[in-house]
């Protein structure tokens, strides 16, 4: 397996709040983050760079993770994330101009032939096998919790006015739940991870079709070139395991 990511500040915002790291511990084991900062001018910054910080140093210094169960990967992964929530929370209530800082965070591992997906927010991973893609994590946003009551559709949720507003992040209380995802990892699968900077200027038809026709490594610049194209209103950020 191969990983590839990049970031782009877009055509809109002044500074990038966004932040990741990808790494490769074998041919067979990667690994991404993906994190959202939002806070101020400078917080969303220092939330999305201190928990890609925290979670990198953590999976660096896993040791062999692939004797590791399912169940001791989630608990490792989720720990990452709450270990990153407790610091920016702490950095957060310590300076008055990080004051409700905070971030997305999804966190990717592949390994023993399975995906494990840490996920809070709306930054998403998807899953991209024969000609389909699949988002596998759910957006912790309003727009998505409309959906799930029946209020609006998938559609008009994409569309709505209020597709922004998130309803969890990392570092915004002294807690935070976090999603934990499996699944299946085949030969030939794509794994996505990308911000709403991406997923709100690029439909998943789109991506599907971008990641089909391309090398994985060209396909993250294309992606990135297409969200700046269409507007590139917010921070843009992409990786992709193949």
């Amino acid at each position: 397996m191969n990983i590839f990511g990049k970031s782009d500040i877009g055509a809109v915002r002044s500074t990038n709040q966004d932040s990741f790291a990808v790494g490769k511990i074998s041919d067979d084991i990667v690994w991404a983050v993906v994190c959202d900062g939002m806070g101020g001018a400078n917080g969303g910054n220092v939330a999305s760079g201190e928990a890609v910080k925290i979670i990198k140093e953590k999976t660096e210094n896993l040791v062999r993770p692939e004797s590791m169960s399912s169940e001791e990967i989630s608990l490792f992964m989720v720990d990452a994330v709450k270990k990153a929530n407790s610091r920016i929370y702490e950095m957060s209530q310590s300076d008055i101009e990080l004051d409700g800082m905070g971030t997305t965070c999804d966190f990717v591992i592949v390994v023993n032939q399975r995906v494990h997906v840490a996920h809070v927010g709306d930054s998403r991973t998807y899953l991209i096998r024969n000609d389909r893609i699949i988002q596998i994590t759910e957006d912790h946003s309003f727009v998505q919790e409309m959906v799930k009551q029946g209020q609006i559709t998938q559609e008009e949720a994409e569309r709505h006015p209020n597709k922004n507003i998130i309803t969890r992040a990392v570092g915004v209380g002294d807690d935070v739940d976090v999603d934990y995802i499996e699944t299946i990892y085949e030969k030939g699968d794509s794994i996505l991870t990308c911000t709403d900077g991406l997923s709100n200027m690029v439909s998943s038809g789109e991506i599907l079709s971008v990641v089909l026709s391309n090398k994985i490594d060209e396909a993250v610049e294309i992606l990135i070139e297409r969200a700046v194209s269409e507007g590139g209103y917010d921070n843009i950020t992409v990786t992709a395991i193949h």
